[in-house]
């Protein structure tokens, strides 16, 4: 129920701010999806970690993955608010389906006998 709250909060978030819609929620909701987005992917590529580093890493690469995108933006001169959320929300969806894939592709060759 809370993972759902948190995914629908974040999305919200997202929606508000690409869409430009000018509200009192927009602030808190798109922070919230800008530190959620890249600390579920990453965290998913962590696996083998116990919850709470696993929740301390990923925290610290959502950070680090907002930090890195707004410098990038802003070196090449095309910073934007949209633009920001969308690249931090590619970057985290990348993230989370490299890291399914390495999952799914894992199980695969350890199943197979030769």
């Amino acid at each position: 129920m809370v993972a759902g709250a948190a995914v629908a909060m974040a999305g919200v978030g997202a929606a508000l701010a690409l869409a430009d819609i000018g509200s009192p929620l927009r602030a808190p909701f798109t922070l919230f999806f800008l530190l959620t987005a890249p600390a579920c992917g990453i965290a998913a590529a962590l696996r083998g970690l116990d919850p709470l580093s696993r929740a301390v890493v990923a925290g610290g690469g959502a950070v680090a993955v907002d930090l890195l995108t707004a410098q990038t933006m802003l070196a090449l001169h095309s910073w934007s608010v949209r633009g920001g959320v969308a690249a931090v929300g590619a970057v985290s969806l990348l993230l989370f389906l490299l890291a399914h894939g390495w999952r799914h592709r894992g199980r695969s060759t350890g199943s197979r006998t030769s």
